[in-house]
């Protein structure tokens, strides 16, 4: 096996310029020629695909992740729809809690349209919050 000087992974704009330049290279022979790999004890080297794909996808900007407002969790989006339970209730997920700033104990009077809910946020007192 030649040795060969092995080259700091490329990361950002320089990436996706060398990735281009490579045309019609394998994807391993791109993380390689980019600095994607490792080499074992043995002499033999590794390409680290996982590494390499990873950093062409935030080079592109492409996000993957759901950006998670510091709850450590992702969890499902608020689609603003939700059916009739099976025991007749409706029930409104944390998702809408949480974007309207509702606390555990938060009060509501209720009034029942044809086809709607209105729910109107009380104070302390049992007096309606007005907007």
């Amino acid at each position: 096996m030649n040795k060969k000087k092995k080259i700091d992974p490329l990361a950002g704009e320089e990436l996706t310029k060398k990735v281009k330049e490579l045309g019609n290279l394998s994807k391993e022979e791109k993380a390689r020629a980019c600095g994607y790999y490792t080499v074992t004890k043995n002499g033999v080297e590794r390409v680290n695909m996982m590494k390499f794909l990873n950093a062409l996808i935030d080079a592109e900007g492409i996000q993957l992740d759901s950006k998670q407002n510091g709850q450590g969790r992702g969890g499902r989006s608020a689609s603003y729809r939700i059916s009739v339970q099976s025991n007749g209730n409706l029930l409104i997920g944390s998702a809408y809690t949480k974007q309207m700033g509702l606390q555990p104990g938060d009060e509501f009077e209720i009034t029942l349209g044809r086809k709607h809910i209105h729910l109107k946020q009380l104070d302390g007192d049992g007096e309606a919050i007005e907007e």
